[in-house]
């Protein structure tokens, strides 16, 4: 049996593995000058150093250090709303982000039941997009283990977090669930400065929704800021 499968026995030993994963495994405890995994957080820092204090919104935040868009801003002194579908990344953020607002959720207007296509805990391709899920099945994922998950309007999340004023940063990352996503958030009403979509695959094609993602972008005011690897990062036209 492997180490992971033991602490997953009982409550206790799966909370010592969540802490084991984050200051042992990650070493989260060390300051690094990147965390995401093309190095797109230390270009959307540099875009707001001049803003110490802000609000983040990371939807598909899947762990707090480990290829995160928002650690660096979080350890600047930023806060936020970090949502994810697997359970255990809220866990891991619970731990490592108190302060923050952390939801097992997804997006979607309409309040509905999403089933997940749940690789694994630790897995960043759980998924709530089918064809995502079968495009890589064959390639890495294992037989998906389904789960399901309820989602909350934009609304309902900004009321749970009481949080007031503008959402300063967006980050998107939901595996093949982006445009979908993003078609669902009011950008006028969140008034973010800057965003990050993951727009390409890793071999550095566009994704399906990419022209739709910029057609969508260009109509609320963003431009493209920087591309960094399947990232996109868009900022606001004023």
């Amino acid at each position: 049996m492997s180490l992971k499968k033991l602490f997953f026995k009982t409550k206790i030993t799966y909370k010592i593995y969540l802490y084991y994963n984050l200051y042992i495994r990650h070493k989260s405890y060390l300051n690094r000058r990147q965390y995401s995994q093309w190095g797109e957080d230390k270009f959307i820092s540099e875009y707001f150093k001049e803003k110490k204090e802000g609000i983040y919104l990371d939807i598909g935040c899947f762990h707090p250090f480990m290829y995160s868009n928002t650690c660096l801003l979080n350890k600047k002194g930023w806060r936020g709303i970090n949502l994810d579908i697997n359970p255990t990344s809220i866990d891991l953020f619970n731990i490592s982000r108190p302060k923050d607002i952390n939801l097992c959720t997804t997006i979607s207007e309409q309040k509905k039941i999403f089933d997940i296509y749940y690789d694994d805990p630790f897995s960043p391709m759980n998924t709530l997009d089918k064809e995502f899920y079968k495009s890589l099945k064959n390639k890495s994922l294992k037989e998906a283990k389904k789960l399901t998950v309820e989602s909350k309007s934009i609304k309902e999340i900004l009321d749970i977090s009481k949080i007031k004023q503008n959402i300063d940063f967006i980050n998107i990352d939901v595996e093949g669930m982006d445009y979908k996503i993003l078609k669902d958030i009011n950008l006028n009403q969140l008034k973010p400065a800057l965003i990050s979509i993951e727009t390409h695959n890793v071999d550095g094609s566009a994704s399906k929704d990419f022209e739709s993602i910029i057609k969508l972008m260009n109509e609320n005011g963003f431009s493209i800021h920087k591309r960094v690897g399947p990232t996109t990062l868009f900022s606001f036209s004023s």
